[in-house]
């Protein structure tokens, strides 16, 4: 692949060369405007139809049992295709990429939105999964050959982790207003919207197209080994949410899943023209990041899931209250997202930095965890809220930057769909385990009682405080693994 990408368009030029001329270096910021909107479509997904999906049931008429598949659908086509995407846009352009997802996004939300009924519905998400996985890695791709600069490059990653770390809790909130002034299904059709802006802004500010001078094959043994193996684990996590850890349906997908990691990492040390090269996992500090990345899903999907259930259900409050309580993580996520490439990585390095935003983190879901019925949301919900998002932010920038720094340009794709690997797995194995841990809570609260509805409360109340405590202690533990790791000082 050649490391030159596009001539005036904002990206970067020959490693090595001339300083950009200003006109340039701002072309350049345009560019991280159109990527972090295209990144906030596809994380806003992860969320946004939460909200709507009570009311997309009630119009649909579809049961609780089935419910659940409009979410799982687009986890697992996400979820399971990541790295098959990467390796496109290294194959075939990280720009024509980036242009076929953010169309094929848009295009299955304006189906979803218009659906008539649960099945059409599953598979416009499912489709919606396919072409985020498209999106996703080249965004990252788009961002790693855009900014080579270390001063710039460490502003544009944390730019672009505040919007990865803001995107659920913004698609909270964004879903709660739309479900209740316009109806559920603008939460879908939003998407075509953003699709439309993060295209125009493609067109005008990435003139180029960065890929293979002679494009290889697509390792197809291992692009269907690696899916087969993404979907079996994303599905056993799923399962586990709803059926026990020793049932069929979720060791037997996880088992599975786990063999064929196994055989992929075989084939990709035989593969001509591997998937993911492993030399794309030997360098230190990227693996500490994708650690990183791995253990900051509970902190930006697991916690705040059992939050949410918490102010609806005993707190009583609406989806667009729900959605302002986490204005205070949002915050937290960008103040520090940005300052910890701007001023401390510099100074600390990713050992200090990271680890510290782990430790931070593990703070702030511990002071969630003392919560009950009558708790204030200004002194006891809010702080901690605040915290844990910027301990998150700490994480997010860092890792994402040095989870994709001194890769060869011809991997770029392949080390960024790593990266949204390691959030999305993370993401389903933080969930399913707090669940587990929620509803264990709630059983021996209620062991040997009768279940009065307060009782049941209260149940449900220290189901949630024992969750947080074990997302803590997530957090502790990656704070140990990413000291140990990661090096002293950054040297990108």
């Amino acid at each position: 692949m050649s490391e030159s990408t596009v001539d005036e368009a904002g990206t970067a030029g020959e490693a090595g060369g001339p300083a950009p001329s200003p006109a340039a270096s701002a072309r350049r910021w345009l560019v991280l405007a159109v990527i972090g909107l295209a990144q906030l479509m596809v994380i806003l997904d992860v969320t946004i139809v939460n909200i709507a999906l009570p009311s997309a049931q009630q119009d649909l008429g579809f049961s609780d049992d089935n419910r659940q598949w409009v979410i799982t659908a687009y986890s697992l086509a996400f979820g399971s295709l990541l790295l098959i995407g990467g390796r496109v846009g290294d194959l075939f352009g990280h720009k024509a990429t980036f242009v076929i997802g953010l169309s094929g996004f848009g295009l299955a939300s304006a189906v979803g939105g218009a659906a008539d009924s649960l099945e059409v519905l599953v598979a416009a998400r499912a489709l919606q999964g396919v072409f985020g996985a498209l999106v996703a890695p080249a965004c990252l791709a788009l961002l790693n050959i855009t900014f080579t600069d270390p001063r710039e490059r460490a502003r544009a990653f944390g730019v672009y982790g505040a919007i990865t770390g803001a995107g659920a809790a913004i698609g909270l909130l964004l879903g709660g207003v739309l479900t209740e002034y316009l109806e559920w299904r603008w939460c879908l059709y939003v998407n075509l919207f953003i699709a439309v802006f993060a295209l125009a802004g493609t067109f005008a500010y990435i003139r180029g197209n960065d890929r293979a001078e002679q494009r290889d094959r697509l390792d197809l043994p291992g692009s269907l080994l690696v899916t087969a193996a993404l979907f079996c684990v994303v599905y056993g996590f799923a399962n586990a949410q709803t059926h026990a850890w020793s049932s069929l349906p979720t060791w037997g997908f996880l088992a599975g899943g786990a063999v064929l990691l196994a055989v992929f990492a075989f084939w990709q040390t035989r593969a001509a023209n591997p998937v993911l090269p492993l030399r794309i996992l030997l360098d230190r500090d990227r693996g500490a990041s994708f650690a990183a990345l791995l253990v900051s899903g509970a902190g930006l999907f697991g916690a705040p899931l059992f939050l949410t259930f918490y102010l609806q259900q005993d707190l009583g409050y609406s989806p667009i209250q729900t959605g302002l309580a986490f204005l205070p993580m949002n915050t937290g996520i960008m103040i520090t997202a940005i300052g910890a490439g701007n001023a401390l990585m510099p100074r600390f390095g990713p050992r200090v930095v990271v680890s510290a935003g782990m430790a931070v983190s593990a703070l702030g879901l511990a002071f969630l965890t003392p919560l009950d019925a009558g708790s204030s949301y200004l002194t006891q919900i809010l702080p901690p809220v605040f915290v844990m998002g910027l301990g998150i932010g700490l994480v997010l920038a860092p890792a994402m930057s040095l989870g994709t720094a001194r890769v060869d340009p011809r991997d770029a794709g392949a080390a960024s769909a790593s990266i949204n690997v390691m959030q999305q797995v993370g993401g389903s194995l933080s969930i399913a385990l707090l669940s587990t841990v929620a509803a264990s809570a709630a059983r021996d609260h209620l062991a040997g009682h009768r279940p009065t509805p307060e009782l049941v409360a209260r149940a449900g109340i220290e189901s949630y405080s024992a969750a947080y405590g074990w997302a803590a202690g997530f957090f502790a533990a990656g704070m140990v693994v990413t000291a140990l790791l990661y090096r002293r000082r950054e040297h990108a």
